[in-house]
C-alpha cells in the first residue's frame, strides 16, 4: 500500500506547489491581493513594470543568456563525446564529473570572477611581461553590460550536468556498434559519431536541455555575482522588488515573475524552432556524405573546449583557496607576499549557525527524496510498469523558473500564517532535490539484475526481505551517489532559502552570495571555498564508503 502511494505522492509534491505558486503569483500580478489592499483586478502592476528603466534590456539579457549558455554547453558536450569517447582523456574527464557536478553555482561563479577580473589571476599571470600593466586595467569584465561573464559562468556549470545526462543515455543507443558500421563505410571516427549517434542521442537528453534553458534564463545567484547590474537580469530585479520594504512592490514583483515565465517560455519556443532547423540541416549534411572533411577541426575542438572548461573550473577553485589565505597582495604580483589564517579565524565564529542550517536542511530534504525515489522505483519493479510515462513531471520544477512560482508559495504561506522555519525551507529544497535524486538513481535501479531477487524469493525470503537484504546492499554505491547529488543540489539552493526563509534562515550559500556586494575577496574566498567543499565531501563518502565496506567484493563497489 505504501509503495503504491509513493508515485502519487511524488507527483503531488512536484505539481501541486508549482500550480499553487503560479496561481498565487498570478493574482497579485493583476493587482488582487487583499492583504495588501488589492481588492480588484487591474493592469497597474503591468504598467509599472513596463515603465521600469531598462526593463527590456533585462528581458533581452535573460533571454540571450539562457539560449547562448545552453547552446555553448551542449556544443561542448557533443564535440567532446564525438572526439574523445574511449580515449584516455575520456576516462580522465569521467572521473572529474562528480567534483564538477558537486560544485555549487555560486562557488563556480566566484571562482570565475576571481579569475577573469581586471585584477584577477589571469591578469596577474600575464602582467607585466605580456601586457605591460602595472595596475589593474580599467575594463568592465565582471558585471559586463552584455552578460558575457554570466554566460561563461553558466557554461562552466552546465557542461558537467549535460555530460552526465548524455553518458546516462548513451548505453541505450549502443554507440560502438553504430560507429563500427559507419567506419565500415569509410567515415572517420568523429564524423561517424556525429552522423549516426548524435541525431539519436539528442531526443534522449531534450528534457535536461530544456531544464538548462529554464535555469540559465532565470538564475539569480550567478547573475548577482557575474551578471550586469545597470540594469540587472530580470530575475535579479524581481528579487529586489520582492525584498523591498515598500510592500506595494509585491505587485510589481508578481508581474515581473509572470513576465519571467513568459521569457523562459519564449526561450524554449525559440530553441524548439532551432531544433527543427537543425534537424533539417543535419539531414542534408548526413545525406551529402563527406567521410573525412572537417574531421580534424571537430576532433581538436572536442578535446580543447572540454579541457578549457575543466581547467577554468579547477583554477577558479584554486583562486578561491589562495584568496582565503592571502595576506598583502599587490598587483601585478602573481602570488601574495604572505599567507595568513586570519580570514578563516574571523569567519569561524559566524560559521556555526549557517553550517548547521545547511546540514539540517540538506539532510532532511535529501533523505526524504531518496526514500520517495526508492519507494517509487521499487513499486515500478514490483508492478512491472513502463518507466517513462510521467518522466517529464520530474523536470517540471526544473523547467518552470524558480522565481515564477516561489513568490507565489511565499504569498500563500503568508496567507496561511506559516512562519519561516527550517522545515519549510527543506520542503522548498525537496522540490528541486527530488528530480535530481530520482534521475540519478533510476538508471542503476532499473538495470539491477532481477535474478538476484528471484533467487532470494526461491530461498524463502519475502519481497520486503529481498529488498532490504539483497537489493539495497547491492545498490549501496548508486544510492550513496544519489544522496551526494541531492546534498549538492540542496547546498547550492539560494532562491528557495532566501524566499521561504524570509532572510531569517541563513545557510552557507546565502551568506556567500550576500558577500558578493561587499567586494572583500578574502572573506568571499573563505565562504565560497566552504560552500564548494561541503558537496565534495558527500561525493568522497559516496565513492569511498562502498570500497571500504565491500573491499572483498569489487563488483559491489560501483553501480551494477
Amino acid at each position: 500500500m505504501m509503495l503504491r502511494l509513493a508515485p502519487i505522492l511524488i507527483v503531488l509534491l512536484l505539481v501541486a506547489p508549482i500550480l499553487a505558486g503560479l496561481a498565487m503569483v498570478l493574482l497579485p500580478a493583476f493587482g488582487y491581493l487583499p492583504a495588501l489592499g488589492g481588492e480588484s483586478l487591474t493592469l497597474a502592476p503591468w504598467r509599472a513594470l513596463f515603465a521600469e528603466p531598462g526593463i527590456w534590456r533585462s528581458v533581452t539579457i535573460s533571454l540571450a543568456s539562457g539560449l547562448l549558455a545552453t547552446a555553448i554547453s551542449l556544443a561542448v558536450v557533443l564535440l567532446y563525446l564525438a572526439a574523445a569517447t574511449g580515449s584516455r582523456l575520456d576516462r580522465w574527464i569521467r572521473r572529474l564529473i562528480s567534483p564538477l557536478l558537486s560544485l555549487p553555482h555560486a562557488a563556480a561563479a566566484f571562482g570565475l570572477a576571481f579569475l577573469i577580473a581586471p585584477s584577477g589571476l589571469i591578469a596577474r599571470l600575464a602582467s607585466p611581461g605580456l601586457t605591460g600593466w602595472q595596475r589593474p586595467p580599467d575594463l568592465l569584465i565582471v558585471h559586463d553590460p552584455w552578460g558575457l561573464s554570466l554566460i561563461a559562468g553558466l557554461v562552466i556549470k552546465e557542461i558537467p550536468f549535460l555530460l552526465l545526462m548524455s553518458l546516462a543515455a548513451l548505453p541505450q543507443l549502443d554507440p560502438e556498434r553504430r560507429i563500427a558500421m559507419a567506419r565500415s563505410l569509410g567515415y572517420r571516427p568523429t564524423l561517424a559519431w556525429w552522423k549516426v549517434v548524435a541525431p539519436s542521442l539528442y531526443p534522449l537528453i531534450r528534457l535536461p536541455v530544456y531544464a538548462v534553458i529554464a535555469f540559465a534564463s532565470s538564475v539569480v545567484d550567478v547573475a548577482m555575482i557575474l551578471g550586469p547590474t545597470l540594469p540587472p537580469t530580470l530575475a535579479v530585479s524581481i528579487l529586489t522588488w520582492f525584498s523591498d520594504p515598500d510592500l506595494d512592490k509585491r505587485f510589481l514583483a508578481s508581474a515581473g515573475a509572470i513576465l519571467q515565465l513568459g521569457v523562459t517560455a519564449m526561450a524554449l519556443a525559440i530553441w524548439w524552432g532551432l531544433e527543427q532547423a537543425a534537424r533539417r540541416l543535419m539531414g542534408l549534411w548526413i545525406a551529402h556524405g563527406g567521410r573525412r572533411r572537417g574531421e580534424t577541426g571537430l576532433h581538436l575542438a572536442g578535446k580543447l573546449w572540454i579541457l578549457l572548461a575543466t581547467v577554468v573550473a579547477f583554477v577558479g577553485i584554486a583562486g578561491l583557496a589562495i584568496h582565503s589565505v592571502a595576506g598583502f597582495w599587490r598587483f601585478p604580483n602573481a602570488l601574495p607576499q604572505s599567507f595568513t589564517a586570519t580570514h578563516w579565524a574571523r569567519a569561524l565564529p559566524s560559521l556555526a549557525g549557517p553550517l548547521a542550517s545547511t546540514a539540517l536542511i540538506a539532510l532532511a530534504s535529501t533523505l526524504l527524496a531518496v526514500t520517495l525515489a526508492l519507494a517509487a522505483l521499487e513499486h515500478e519493479q514490483r508492478s512491472s510498469r513502463h518507466p517513462s510515462r510521467a518522466l517529464w513531471l520530474l523536470y517540471l520544477p526544473l523547467i518552470v523558473p524558480q522565481v515564477a512560482f516561489l513568490f507565489g508559495l511565499v504569498v500563500m504561506m503568508e496567507q496561511l500564517g506559516m512562519r519561516p522555519t527550517h522545515a519549510l525551507v527543506a520542503f522548498g529544497h525537496l522540490l528541486f532535490v527530488l528530480p535530481y535524486v530520482f534521475l540519478s538513481l533510476s538508471e542503476a535501479y532499473r538495470r539491477f539484475d532481477p535474478r538476484w531477487t528471484r533467487l532470494a524469493l526461491t530461498l524463502g525470503a519475502s519481497r520486503n526481505g529481498a529488498f532490504w537484504r539483497i537489493r539495497l546492499p547491492m545498490l549501496l554505491a548508486p544510492i550513496l551517489t544519489a544522496l551526494a547529488v541531492g546534498l549538492a543540489v540542496s547546498i547550492g539552493q539560494y532562491l528557495p532559502t532566501q524566499l521561504l526563509g524570509a532572510g531569517r534562515i541563513t545557510t552557507v550559500t546565502t551568506e556567500a552570495v550576500s558577500l558578493a556586494a561587499g567586494g572583500n575577496r578574502r572573506v568571499i574566498g573563505v565562504w565560497a571555498l566552504i560552500q564548494a567543499s561541503l558537496p565534495l565531501a558527500g561525493f568522497i563518502i559516496a565513492i569511498g564508503l562502498p570500497r571500504l565496506l565491500w573491499s572483498n567484493r569489487r563488483a559491489m563497489q560501483g553501480a551494477p
